[in-house]
């Protein structure tokens, strides 16, 4: 917290902002501004809702002290940038950039709000360090309701791979250390973000459909026309990583491609199959220089972190329990939500480096270090005059809302 101190120009924020990141840490069921509240010993969610809301201080400058706090800790040149979006379901049609839309966390279309996420994943653990809200062009089109929404009046619409490319742009422009960006077909079938990353002499594995287009000197195929066409001997054992229940082996192939005539560069196709059932999945790649097969897995393997990552963010830090409307209030939120996972991943790296656990236990985890941070540190006491005015400024609450929606219907009714 005394990172992000200077971001606050007054104390009480600074000290809500505070409480409100070891709540996010806790152990509440649930986790918004009433029971954060609760959980800081305030008597109503005011402070809380203030904080998001009206209270002076910059969202983005505490995402780039999340972020130099991520890359000093775990700090690898060889660390891959890793994209991907996540949805959060919503009900209404209020919450900014809320719309019917598909959202992997469903998996299906579902009234949604959707984020572009960056996530920094390193040999010895992985953080989000930058957040994109999308906001759909049902919402840019109209600028009454963008308005009503607090989002900014010059904001355009853009896409996915757009929101990606500049959170990249950020990251590489502040010195990060990375020598890859990884990312699935949302992203690697977008030639403006390729080209972007070619332009930066930055290396990627992307995933790709197997319908994307390729050249190689044979002509232009689609990727999975290919396959038929590679030598039995070409394919090698590789894992992708080590997951829940050992390493994750498949086949692999490096197929050279052609690409833009006027970059240099070498780029590659690569093939993963199942060992079991034979699926099929495809990469496009790109790097300054040539690289082993070895490489281009490795990078493909560390996209699943991503996954990890919301995981844990959603799981431990309460990433998308967030009950606020508005632009700057939802940046406000993931921000901190971000910082809280980033310390716990942050913990966990450094006590698996400085204190090895034995053979007989597995090394700490995010989850464990929740438990034991919370137990041992963060666990407030209150007491029962606490929980009873709470209990009671819940059911008020709740009853005025019951008996505005009553009038509402009432009005409304011939």
């Amino acid at each position: 917290m005394g990172r992000i101190a200077g971001r606050f120009a007054r104390v009480e924020p600074r000290l809500r902002a505070r409480a409100l990141v070891l709540g996010l840490m806790s152990d509440l069921p649930r986790k918004n501004c009433w029971t954060l509240a609760e959980h800081a010993g305030d008597a109503t969610p005011d402070g809380m809702q203030h904080l998001l809301h009206r209270a002076k201080w910059d969202a983005d400058a505490v995402r780039d002290d999340v972020r130099a706090y991520v890359v000093e800790h775990l700090h690898d040149h060889a660390a891959v940038l890793v994209v991907d979006e996540t949805g959060d379901l919503k009900k209404g049609v209020a919450t900014v950039g809320v719309q019917r839309q598909y959202t992997g966390t469903a998996g299906r279309i579902e009234n949604s709000q959707v984020a572009v996420y960056l996530v920094y994943s390193a040999a010895r653990g992985h953080a989000a360090i930058d957040r994109a809200l999308y906001v759909p062009r049902s919402w840019t089109d109209d600028p009454d309701r963008c308005r009503a929404a607090g989002i900014p009046g010059d904001l355009a619409f853009a896409t996915k791979p757009v929101l990606a490319a500049r959170m990249i742009g950020r990251a590489l422009d502040a010195g990060t250390p990375a020598g890859w960006v990884a990312g699935d077909e949302v992203y690697g079938d977008n030639p403006h973000l390729r080209a972007a990353l070619e332009e930066r002499r930055t290396g990627y594995v992307l995933a790709v459909s197997s319908t994307h287009q390729v050249v190689t000197p044979a002509g232009k195929f689609p990727a999975k026309a290919l396959v038929p066409k590679i030598p039995k001997r070409a394919w090698q054992r590789h894992s992708a990583g080590a997951g829940a229940k050992g390493e994750r082996y498949y086949d692999w192939v490096q197929v050279d491609i052609h690409g833009p005539a006027e970059r240099p560069g070498r780029w590659w196709l690569l093939v993963r199959r199942n060992r079991r059932s034979g699926e099929l999945a495809f990469y496009r790649c790109f790097s300054p220089h040539p690289v082993p097969l070895s490489d281009l897995v490795r990078v493909a393997g560390r996209r699943w972190t991503v996954e990890e990552t919301f995981q844990a963010g959603k799981g431990l830090a309460g990433l998308d329990e967030h009950q606020v409307r508005r632009w700057t209030s939802w940046h406000r939120w993931v921000t901190l939500a971000m910082l809280a996972h980033a310390f716990l991943a942050v913990t966990a790296a450094t006590e698996r480096r400085d204190h090895p656990a034995p053979d007989n236990l597995i090394p700490l985890t995010c989850s464990e270090i929740q438990h034991l941070f919370t137990t041992l540190v963060a666990r407030p006491f209150h007491d029962f005059g606490h929980r009873l005015r709470w209990s009671q400024w819940r059911r008020r609450h709740q009853a005025r809302a019951r008996d505005s929606h009553y009038r509402r219907q009432a009005a409304v009714q011939p």
